[in-house]
């Protein structure tokens, strides 16, 4: 098992950020996918047509998002946490991406570099 940490910066204000990250409208504005989400703990979500499934854990809002990534029957679960930190170009986000199975590690990183983060930091600049 294998953990991912990197900082991006993403320019627009934290609160603005949270609710790309958690309203099921806002993220599909930026995916231009099928989602299904909540900002309710405990509920399950689907990201880019069901590519990215899980459950979220816990929320501080504008602040820090904590879920569970599904892959297969992992015994330790696979956790991504996201801190929201202000940052005078916006905000600087800071992922955590623990227990990410070693053969899915090299996709999850590029996957975040260049679709999940590359597509949110798109979609403000696009404003």
């Amino acid at each position: 098992m294998k953990e991912f940490k990197k900082y991006f910066i993403i320019p627009s204000s934290p609160d603005e950020v949270y609710l790309a990250l958690t309203l099921e409208q806002a993220i599909r504005l930026w995916t231009g996918d099928e989602v299904s989400m909540s900002n309710i703990p405990n509920t399950e979500f689907s990201l880019w047509d069901g590519s990215i499934t899980g459950k979220n854990l816990t929320f501080e809002e504008n602040k820090k998002i904590v879920q569970q990534w599904y892959f297969g029957d992992q015994v330790e679960p696979s956790i991504v946490t996201i801190k929201l930190h202000p940052h005078k170009k916006g905000t600087s986000l800071e992922l955590l991406h623990t227990n990410i199975p070693d053969i899915d590690y090299e996709d999850i990183v590029a996957g975040w570099e260049q679709v999940y983060m590359a597509s949110l930091i798109d979609f403000f600049e696009g404003e």
